[in-house]
């Protein structure tokens, strides 16, 4: 089990065309240098998106979140959002993809006159990389759910590196989740450095307590697009729904939990921490939101 992220392999993304910076190369010509910033460093920002019908569901979301956090990272963007998005609608096209599409966007702050951290020496524009591929999530990762574990690994203050950037240095993230599958565990759920319940390493964390819905504060944690919709949905549809501080004994306690991410959408969680939570089966509000995600689905990537 691989969390989420779990997905069946398809022999149709050995042909895929992948984007860099504007040309298209095949899926074995695909390459960046060694002194680019993203390989050097980590050094970037980057998106994951899903295709739903031949449409990119939440493109504008995700851009706005992708160019902010390339300001905030002091790198200056020579293609547009809308440049941007054609582009990637072009690479759509060229490979003939239309569902089950997966879309990882990479942009680096570009490539270096020498192996050092100093952002003057990088001598080249922004690369961008855009990498499609045939991928779904497991069907039975909506209905049967994840496990997980809290690891030391907190979520920190954005003085430090701020959270909220969805940035190509993960180690965090990486050594967290490495905590957890190594306790046995399909992914891992992270405290603040207050001992709140902040996220996961890849995906956002929820819980239903008294039939309302729950989730961290915001404070330590990527402002995510499916999180975001989730809290709509319950808005537009009277249920109640709080961002707020809630700690592991909140959460052992549940009715319901659950997960959201681009790629699966929303994902039950089974276990936490080799406790069950409520019987350890989809719960009844997380069944009633995946109909409402995938109704609002259906009207964002409408046929």
């Amino acid at each position: 089990m691989k969390g989420t992220h779990e997905y069946q392999d398809d022999p149709r993304n050995a042909a895929i065309l992948i984007d860099i910076n504007g040309e298209l190369f095949t899926r074995d010509e695909a390459k960046v240098s060694v002194f680019d910033s993203g390989f050097v460093l980590g050094d970037g920002v980057w998106e994951g998106l899903r295709v739903h019908h031949g449409k990119i569901a939440f493109l504008d979301r995700h851009l706005e979140r992708l160019y902010d956090g390339a300001k905030a990272l002091d790198m200056e963007m020579e293609v547009t959002p809308e440049q941007l998005g054609k582009r990637l609608y072009h690479l759509l096209d060229k490979n003939d993809m239309r569902e089950a599409v997966h879309i990882r966007l990479i942009v680096s702050r570009g490539i270096k006159a020498t192996p050092y951290q100093d952002p003057r020496i990088t001598i080249t524009p922004p690369t961008i990389v855009i990498i499609p591929e045939y991928k779904s999530p497991l069907a039975e990762t909506a209905i049967r759910g994840i496990r997980l574990f809290t690891v030391h690994v907190r979520r920190g203050y954005p003085d430090v590196q701020d959270p909220k950037l969805n940035s190509l240095s993960k180690h965090n993230c990486i050594t967290a989740c490495i905590q957890a599958t190594r306790a046995g565990a399909d992914e891992a759920l992270m405290l603040d450095p207050h001992g709140f319940v902040a996220t996961c390493n890849s995906t956002h964390f929820f819980i239903v307590k008294k039939d309302s819905v729950w989730t961290s504060s915001g404070d330590y944690c990527l402002g995510g697009i499916t999180r975001g919709v989730v809290i709509q949905l319950c808005e537009e549809n009277n249920i109640p729904v709080y961002q707020k501080n809630f700690s592991l004994s909140d959460v052992y306690s549940a009715q319901e939990a659950f997960v959201t991410g681009t790629f699966a959408g929303l994902a039950p969680v089974s276990e936490v921490d080799g406790r069950r939570i409520g019987d350890g089966q989809r719960g009844p509000m997380v069944e009633s939101l995946q109909s409402h995600y995938l109704h609002l689905l259906e009207q964002e990537c409408g046929k």
